[in-house]
């Protein structure tokens, strides 16, 4: 995995490490400004455009239960990674294009984007089974993401602070012992009152059903009680911050890549 130095200072939270990241990005075709491009990639990782910049989350080794995805071997400019587990990182290795890497908690600048990334445990043990998730927040194309990575912990006040009030929420609702169950899930979403959330973190045709622990989608949309759903015919989606609801919150559900 690439190791990049970070300049780092003290007085800030132990929730997350100060960090400052002043980079040159490489450049791509443009995005429009007032636009933010999603692609659902699998699992937990997404690619983000937007502000001329590409950010990938979470590239994954396809295993277990991203065993039939294809490997997220994207063009980006920066990479966000929740944690070393090979569903969230192991994929970092392979990329092209030389992006940028963040993997531990901290506040950084990149450009003109602030980014927060909070740490969490990973499992309901305090992270002793499976160590920190880090929680990645940021604005792009007008629209301020929270991506939960594979977040399994309650969100305390003091994280919700740092994590902001979210118009785009990436959560995970699959359960195993490493994210959400449906039912957690569904608590983070009603304390982060999201304008919109994309469900992640669960089982898709792409798992090796003998090694995945996950469960389906559905279990989580039948907790929102009536909630506004969509469900598209695809994995990418261009958004804007005006089709964004001013009360209540969508539900997106994206088409599964594999």
């Amino acid at each position: 995995m690439k190791r990049r130095a970070f300049i780092r200072y003290g007085g800030m939270a132990t929730l997350a490490t100060a960090s400052t990241l002043l980079l040159s990005p490489q450049s791509y075709q443009a995005q429009t400004p007032s636009n933010l491009e999603i692609e659902w990639l699998g699992h937990t990782a997404f690619l983000f455009g937007g502000n001329n910049l590409r950010f990938l989350v979470n590239p994954f080794k396809p295993i277990g239960c991203t065993a039939g995805y294809p490997a997220p071997n994207v063009e980006s400019d920066l990479v966000l990674v929740s944690s070393h587990l090979l569903d969230e990182a192991g994929g970092v290795d392979n990329l092209p294009n030389d992006p940028r890497v963040l993997q531990e908690a901290g506040s950084y600048q990149f450009q003109d984007i602030a980014i927060e990334g909070v740490g969490m445990p990973h499992d309901r043990e305090g992270g002793r089974r499976f160590g920190t998730n880090v929680a990645w927040s940021w604005q792009q194309g007008g629209i301020n993401i929270l991506h939960l990575g594979g977040a399994a912990a309650p969100i305390e006040n003091e994280q919700q602070i740092l994590l902001r009030q979210p118009d785009l929420l990436i959560l995970p609702v699959g359960g195993g012992p490493k994210a959400y169950r449906p039912e957690e899930a569904k608590q983070a979403m009603d304390k982060l009152k999201p304008k919109m959330v994309i469900p992640s973190h669960y089982l898709t045709s792409a798992a090796n059903k003998e090694k995945c622990d996950l469960v389906g989608v559905q279990e989580f949309l039948n907790l929102l009680d009536g909630a506004r759903v969509q469900k598209l015919n695809s994995n990418r989606l261009t958004l804007s911050p005006q089709e964004l609801p001013e009360q209540g919150t969508t539900v997106t559900v994206m088409q599964s890549p594999a």
